[in-house]
């Protein structure tokens, strides 16, 4: 029920079901794997409240995040890798997927480029697995690192497969100031408050969240932020607010909240403790902002995150390409540029690990399953064409644009325009805006043309990715005439759940973008407003 009511009602619920279903087997296959999760004293996985996990009857928060330390995702790519290598998995080092081998029935494999010698390989294939991560870069402060430039999600829509819900791209509340580094919402889980310019704990007034507070949905909580902010209330009137996880700040309102431990004793916290289960966080902070979190807050401000839209699947990880839900044989995608929409219109904090892995490991059965079964496509007569011409027209390019002259103004209006509040003014605005990018795109100029180790060359194509996500995000937010989870609009501030409880299916052509729309699946739980 979380996990649908985070979705703003618009998570198909079968799917859903599954990933929830499915949850407490997969957290002990990787516990069993080797995974090292914090421990009660008992010996047992330990847990800790998220934003979204509350208690059904009750509302009140509950402790439900399997963790390890503030790195969990971390431990997570750790112990599958080691896993890859027990099982002797085959990894190409330095190749960049530029193409999908994509047939009239099916797909036959990938084109790649070998980035240390600049040659393009032909993986020949009966099952292609695209798990190439999100696309946070397109905004101007994300969370995500210099390689999320949503890849495998653009790919395919030069490939004409649709994309799903772009529309929805989480913006988590604390990112570092001006950085967008992420501050986990395990820190808020152990206790953090959200405190603005006024000193006070805003998330408790009663047009946010006084009931779970700073444990609302992520979408709640970066829209108070911004509304703080917005009104004068950041600190000394900036954009940011202080994220206070001191002992001192802690226990004082874990006092007047009644919060108590699994065992019933007062919640209160000690510096060793914080130390020992942020870690990371507590290094980030002092490494980027001189400040220690466990004796000063840490100033921060919401942050592009987290994609909850992507190539659309089913929940074997299956590509569909229409409103009819039609599969492409042979093709998966799975973890964030993948939508099998468990994640709706917002994502509650941990989904994103448990969707990796739940996901990932039923559509690598599914894709080996067909794969027994099938025969190899024929290749085309020049499979490797349609990437060399992407990156001959960059390296042949002689014109005076810049990357970064691009990316900088394409990240600038979709912060401020395609953020966390929208008008149709702004999307507008944005939406020209990319498409006046594109068309300087096309006389980009590269000071490298070499062909081994060409970073200019990759980082234009990633650029032109960008790109184009972009232009079908601002397309697919502009055409939504509601409010819905991330989808914060001032001039359709309620959600519209008669007209608009459907999903978005977005093609890319020349001319512009193409939109359709889906009906979401339901199973148990019927739509009511979102109270936290």
């Amino acid at each position: 029920y979380d996990t649908v009511k985070g979705a703003d009602y618009i998570g198909d619920q079968d799917a859903i079901e599954f990933m929830c279903k499915e949850a407490p087997e997969i957290v002990y296959e990787l516990e069993h794997m080797g995974l090292p999760f914090n421990r009660t004293k008992e010996g047992k996985i330990a847990q800790r409240p998220f934003g979204g996990h509350t208690n059904n009857d009750t509302g009140k928060p509950v402790m439900r995040a399997c963790y390890a330390a503030d790195r969990t995702g971390h431990m997570i790519l750790q112990t599958l890798y080691q896993q890859s290598i027990k099982n002797k998995v085959t990894f190409y080092d330095e190749f960049q997927v530029l193409d999908i081998i994509k047939t009239e029935e099916d797909v036959a494999g990938v084109v790649a480029l070998e980035i240390a010698t600049g040659e393009m390989h032909v993986f020949h294939a009966k099952s292609v697995i695209f798990a190439t991560g999100g696309w946070g870069r397109v905004w101007e402060i994300t969370s995500n690192a210099f390689a999320y430039t949503g890849d495998g999600v653009a790919i395919a829509l030069r490939k004409g497969i649709p994309v799903q819900d772009m529309e929805f791209f989480q913006f988590h509340p604390t990112g570092i100031y001006k950085m967008g580094i992420l501050i986990t919402e395990g820190v808020r889980g152990e206790g953090g408050v959200l405190i603005n310019g006024k000193g006070e704990r805003f998330m408790a007034h009663e047009e946010y969240a006084p009931h779970v507070k700073e444990l609302a949905s992520r979408d709640v909580v970066s829209r108070a932020m911004f509304l703080e902010m917005k009104n004068g209330r950041g600190i000394d009137g900036k954009k940011y607010i202080y994220l206070d996880v001191t002992p001192e700040t802690v226990n004082k309102y874990a006092a007047l909240d009644g919060r108590t431990r699994p065992d019933g004793t007062p919640y209160v916290v000690t510096a060793e403790e914080i130390l020992g289960k942020l870690p990371d966080i507590i290094d980030f902070c002092e490494t980027y902002l001189g400040v220690n979190p466990v004796t000063d807050p840490m100033p921060v401000q919401p942050t592009a995150h987290y994609g909850m839209g992507g190539i659309p699947t089913d929940k074997h990880g299956q590509v569909q390409i229409d409103k009819d839900r039609t599969p492409l044989p042979g093709f998966f995608a799975v973890g964030e540029n993948g939508c099998v929409s468990v994640h709706g219109a917002n994502r509650l904090g941990t989904n994103s690990l448990l969707d990796l892995v739940v996901f990932g490991k039923h559509a690598g059965l599914k894709a080996a399953e067909y794969a027994n079964n099938t025969e190899f496509s024929p290749l085309p007569e020049n499979p490797t064409a349609f990437a060399e011409s992407q990156l001959d027209a960059i390296r042949n390019s002689e014109g005076t644009e810049r990357i970064t002259d691009i990316g900088n103004e394409m990240k600038e209006v979709m912060f401020e325009h395609v953020g966390v509040f929208r008008i149709e003014e702004g999307m507008q605005k944005a939406l020209d805006k990319i498409r006046e990018l594109k068309t300087r795109f096309k006389n980009i100029k590269i000071d490298d043309t070499s062909k081994k180790f060409n970073m200019d060359l990759l980082n234009a194509w990633e650029l032109s990715n960008l790109l184009d996500i972009a232009e079908v995000t601002a397309a697919s937010a502009l055409n939504r005439k509601e409010s819905r989870g991330a989808h914060a609009r001032d001039d359709y501030e309620e959600r519209d759940d008669e007209n608009w409880m459907k999903h978005t299916l977005a093609w890319l052509k020349d001319d512009g973008v193409k939109l359709e729309y889906k009906d979401v699946i339901y199973t148990r739980f019927d739509p009511k407003k979102r109270v936290y």
